[in-house]
């Protein structure tokens, strides 16, 4: 049975969802994840954030389930993956500050769909992630606001969703439409802080990365994200010609959008969803801000 992505969209951030008793096994199972042993690294980080006072950091117990999961409850791990991910919100203003979804240049991205998580996980509970990085015009609009809508609806998608936490993402990257444009976009500098993002500051499990509709000159690009990969991402990371039904086999087809083979909904409906919700979210976006590395000064 296919669950609903939407399952805890509109819950408050300190309330945690009780975990179903096939939801516990596989937590035991994969992510050395238990009653007793949640519940003590829970305590154990949140007193190292709040005796932390170079970092402004959510305290809630599922953010912070969500750094654990992620690092399968390894309490030093989890530490350094919540430390990289507040440096970064503070080294990268132009992906994380400003994120008034009203902004025109933001509009823009929304109406576009560059990020799109599907409203249904796929049959493993997995999140379901549509990224396509190539529909802005290069020439006239900034990758930095592609990647703060990118970054805006993954914490929207994210902040309270349970089975993503447990189970992890499916990406989906469409390059249909890539032109030399967004290469040039794309410096080195920007696929290092992209990859550090995935896999060493995103408090989420990437369990496959699939770039789709890649034409062959865009391997040169590729080969650069696989220098900054570690060997565990590089495993999940598969690269195809063609388009997602042919690509991503394992997805099921009552999942996807119309667009991509699928029946579940169309394109629009989701830009449209996504859209929706970053504008009614306005104040938690403008107040998420404030959760980062913290400057002397600011102390």
């Amino acid at each position: 049975m296919l669950a609903d992505m939407t399952e805890s969209r509109y819950e408050d951030d300190d309330v945690v969802r009780q975990l179903t008793s096939e939801e516990k096994e596989y937590a035991a199972k994969y992510l050395n994840e238990t009653d007793e042993g949640r519940a003590n690294a829970v305590a154990e980080i949140r007193r190292w954030l709040l005796e932390n006072d170079n970092m402004c950091s959510r305290t809630d117990e599922f953010f912070i389930l969500r750094f654990l999961r992620a690092c399968k409850f390894d309490i030093e791990k989890a530490k350094a993956k919540m430390r990289n991910y507040h440096q970064q919100r503070s080294d990268l203003p132009e992906w994380f500050a400003n994120k008034d979804p009203f902004l025109p240049e933001l509009q823009q991205m929304f109406d576009l769909g560059v990020f799109l998580p599907l409203r249904k996980l796929d049959n493993q509970e997995r999140m379901v992630i549509i990224v396509r990085p190539t529909l802005h015009d290069p020439y006239k609009q900034q990758i930095s606001d592609v990647l703060k809508v990118c970054m805006i609806v993954f914490d929207l998608s994210s902040r309270s969703h349970v089975s993503g936490s447990l189970r992890g993402v499916f990406a989906i990257i469409d390059m249909q439409g890539v032109r030399f444009g967004h290469a040039l976009q794309l410096r080195p500098n920007v696929i290092k802080s992209l990859v550090h993002s995935w896999q060493g500051c995103c408090p989420i499990r990437i369990q496959s990365i699939n770039f789709i509709n890649v034409p062959i000159y865009v391997d040169v690009v590729l080969s650069i994200f696989k220098q900054f990969m570690n060997a565990k991402l590089k495993q999940r990371l598969y690269i195809s010609r063609q388009g997602v039904r042919n690509s991503c086999r394992e997805l099921p087809t009552e999942i996807l959008p119309t667009e991509y083979g699928g029946t579940d909904c169309s394109l629009q409906e989701l830009k449209e969803y996504w859209k929706k919700m970053a504008i009614e979210n306005r104040d938690w976006l403008a107040n998420d801000e404030k959760y980062k590395m913290l400057s002397e000064s600011a102390k």
